[in-house]
């Protein structure tokens, strides 16, 4: 069941106007900085923002329609809503919390004891709420949302008032969702990071307005998006576990330039992995230079000059007839010293990588 939502919301200073079809499945992840409109777009499709206009429409569903006065209030929406803060009932224990929503479901779908085992919730069910770490209470959250057997989870910033640590402990149960359960997610988020790891569609938010929208490997790539990003540029390609290196700590990937070492990796070989590599972890040369430190080099070519500001420059590099393409961002000195234009030859040396776990 596809979602579809055509907003438009005027409130103080601040103005949303949006056109999305979002698919049926998976996870669609909306990014954007703070104060993009990320939050009160779940809102909207929750039904909480009665003053938005327009038209929203799950599958067969017209929630809401200005043109037929159709407006569904949020009981009947049969939507899940995942906050920032766990908001738990302070008053009852784990157990009582997920009885709760369980109770109160229209439509039993997940039974209490799938949802305690997906979440691994058995050793806290007795617990008393205030005795939960950041990432327990976030994972007794999810459970009790579940259980209200939603049609459409929405979740906003789940893990952004949580420490290193306790995010590393709930992302594995948020990437487990999409097998679980056979309903779309939207997933909110200003960390690009967490977006690369959960999304299988990706929405790029600013000021209340789409920018792109597709797989999160083409969002990232858009001219608009590297420039956005300044600093933050970056790519992220494909890749298989090939070879693990134990007495160098290393593991081989096969990439689409060739060979690409990391880090030790935990994960088996044959294993087909997401790499994010760093604008500004890239140098160029024209020539190649076998007595480096720098492991990955690859022969490319220039395709585009992205931008040009305060004295640096973004290049854009690829291989002939392959799609993969690599950022590298390098001083405007350098460029007119190299003379690197469009169509040139130079030879990339990735400095990192990183597996996107």
């Amino acid at each position: 069941m596809n979602l579809e939502a055509r907003l438009q919301l005027k409130r103080d200073q601040f103005e949303m106007s949006l056109d999305l079809d979002l698919p049926g499945r998976g996870v669609s992840a909306v990014f954007g900085p703070s104060g993009s409109g990320k939050t009160t777009f779940l809102r909207c499709l929750a039904g909480l923002e009665p003053a938005a206009q327009g038209v929203v429409r799950f599958g067969d569903d017209l929630w809401q329609d200005e043109e037929t006065q159709t407006f569904v209030p949020t009981h009947q929406r049969r939507v899940g809503f995942v906050f920032q803060d766990a908001s738990l009932f302070p008053h009852l224990r784990v157990r009582g919390n997920l009885e709760y929503a369980y109770r109160r479901a229209i439509d039993r779908r997940i039974s209490l004891a799938d949802a305690v085992e997906w979440l691994g919730l058995a050793h806290l069910l007795d617990r008393g709420t205030r005795d939960l770490s950041g990432g327990e209470r976030q994972r007794v959250a999810i459970a009790r949302t579940l259980l209200s057997s939603p049609r459409l989870l929405l979740m906003d910033e789940p893990l952004s008032s949580l420490d290193e640590i306790s995010r590393q402990e709930i992302l594995p149960y948020i990437l487990a969702l999409p097998e679980w359960l056979s309903i779309p997610i939207v997933y909110v988020s200003h960390s690009l990071q967490e977006v690369l790891r959960v999304a299988d569609h990706m929405v790029w938010l600013v000021t209340g307005r789409v920018k792109r929208t597709g797989i999160p490997e083409e969002v990232i790539r858009d001219k608009g998006f590297s420039k956005w990003q300044g600093d933050e540029a970056s790519v992220v390609i494909s890749a298989t576990v090939s070879v693990h290196d134990d007495a160098h700590h290393l593991t081989r990937l096969a990439g689409p330039w060739g060979p690409i070492y990391c880090r030790r990796y935990l994960g088996g070989g044959g294993k087909d992995v997401r790499v994010q590599i760093r604008a500004r972890d890239v140098s160029l040369s024209l020539d190649s230079e076998a007595r480096s430190s720098i492991l990955n080099e690859f022969e490319m070519r220039v395709s585009r000059v992205i931008d040009s500001t305060e004295g640096e420059v973004l290049i854009e590099l690829s291989q002939a007839g392959g799609t993969a393409t690599l950022l590298a961002r390098i001083t405007a000195f350098s460029r007119e010293r190299l003379e690197i234009e469009v169509g040139c030859s130079v030879y990339a040396r990735v400095k990192s990588v990183a597996i996107i776990e």
